[in-house]
């Protein structure tokens, strides 16, 4: 069976009208099943974020604040999409929001804060609600638009082991239920639907608790499905005509990329492209399945292509930019030098908190790290490096990569803001830089 699997997010359901613009796109595939994953609605997930921590601070003004901020943003496009409040849309959300409640209100309070993991299944118990909330907004509107449609809920089918905030997949159980699932959706013997739509980003451990795949995962969510079905081709639905040399927002000129191999994806998604989850690529490639981004606002342009290119022209530097950093410079206090057995311990360290490092450097007596600035994560493993080392920390910064950059790329697009960490290698520039204050860059070279 020819199926496609369209993965839509955030930003594409942001609001009325970008739901509307989904069943229009879903309308231009009306011969082909389509397996649809959706994020949650425009930016829920970091007001849910902000529901975790005023509940985990006992801050019951600005848990019920920001609670029901996200309830009257889903009640305002539920407004706008089914004028009849009669309808069960709004009985089946209302329960969903209760069950939230409930959750917070029965989840036992801490009276000193929690540890890592404690923090780490919290989140996906209570953040993943955003992705039930928008998947049910959409599965019912599009109900109402005719589709031939089944709901299903993730957490059936994606098996992962306890790593809650960034589960790995139990392959071997997941994909012989997503077989089994999706076959009996649009079989005629089963639901003879058109559209299955379900969640990104969620998961389920043994014990059926929720876990996530990680930040951004619902692309992630969507090859799981086409490689466990080895489908043909994926689509990502973007706010961009496509890849971008840069992200848009942040720089002016930018250039579309048509086509790019499994490999560059790979690079960019590991050095942190927003485009991308850095997890997807692999299973795409080992199916040699064709990932396409493309635009809804323009779901008729072209996009960009991920497949397997024995060669690519690369016709500009492509930027990549990560916020919200930290720089973390580790010394021994007797300034000795730093040696094997001081970098495995720092590692194992690095491990136990789950700290993902972006960039690294070493020099004879210190060994220096940029890392995100969790802000759970980071002053918990620094006070256990402060036992055995002497520790420098710089926040709020930024890691711009480069890759395919020309010898005058630094100067030409930075100028002189000032650098912390630098390092080069044949195809990528990284370095660490102060905050960028607000204005634009452009990717073109200056006059």
């Amino acid at each position: 069976m020819d199926i496609q699997v369209f993965k839509f997010g955030g930003a594409s359901v942001q609001d009325a009208a970008g739901v509307k613009n989904v069943a229009t796109i879903l309308r231009k595939y009306a011969n082909i099943p389509i397996i649809a994953v959706v994020s949650a609605m425009g930016k829920t997930t970091n007001a849910l974020e902000k529901v975790l921590n005023f509940y985990l601070q006992h801050d019951t003004f600005r848990l019920i604040e920001t609670f029901n901020s996200i309830k009257e943003y889903h009640e305002n496009i539920l407004l706008e999409l089914f004028p009849d409040t009669e309808h069960f849309v709004y009985k089946y959300m209302g329960s969903l929001f209760d069950q939230l409640r409930g959750y917070i209100r029965k989840g036992h309070l801490y009276s000193k804060p929690p540890s890592v993991s404690d923090y780490d299944f919290e989140y996906d118990q209570i953040v993943s609600f955003g992705e039930l909330f928008s998947s049910s907004v959409l599965y019912y509107f599009l109900k109402e638009e005719g589709f031939g449609i089944a709901h299903l809920d993730v957490r059936d089918l994606i098996k992962t082991d306890r790593s809650y905030r960034d589960a790995r997949v139990d392959w071997k159980t997941t994909s012989p239920l997503i077989q089994k699932h999706i076959s009996h959706c649009f079989s005629q013997e089963g639901t003879g639907k058109r559209v299955a739509l379900t969640q990104g980003f969620l998961g389920s451990d043994p014990e059926g608790n929720t876990t996530t795949l990680g930040r951004e995962g619902s692309d992630f969510t969507a090859a799981i499905f086409a490689w466990s079905l080895q489908i043909n081709e994926m689509t990502i639905w973007k706010d961009v005509p496509g890849i971008m040399n840069a992200d848009p927002k942040w720089m002016k000129n930018t250039v579309k990329i048509d086509s790019i191999s499994y490999r560059e994806a790979i690079e960019l998604a590991y050095y942190g492209a927003s485009i991308i989850h850095p997890k997807t690529i692999k299973p795409l490639e080992n199916a040699n399945i064709v990932l396409r981004v493309k635009s809804f606002f323009d779901p008729e342009s072209s996009g960009t292509i991920i497949e397997n290119l024995p060669s690519w022209n690369i016709p500009v530097p492509i930027f990549i930019r990560k916020q919200n950093q930290a720089l973390i410079s580790i010394s021994t206090r007797d300034f000795s030098f730093i040696l094997e057995d001081n970098l495995s311990q720092i590692f194992n360290i690095l491990a136990t908190f789950r700290v993902k490092v972006n960039m690294m450097q070493h020099s004879a007596i210190s060994f220096s790290i940029c890392v995100d600035a969790d802000p759970v994560k980071i002053p918990r493993m620094l006070s256990v490096l402060k036992k055995e080392y002497q520790t420098r920390y710089n926040e709020e910064l930024e890691l711009i990569t480069i890759r395919h950059y020309q010898p005058e790329t630094l100067t030409t697009y930075f100028g002189s803001r000032n650098i912390l960490m630098e390092q080069k290698s044949r195809n990528t520039l990284q370095v660490v830089m102060e905050k960028q204050e607000k204005q634009e860059t452009s990717v073109q070279p200056k006059e």
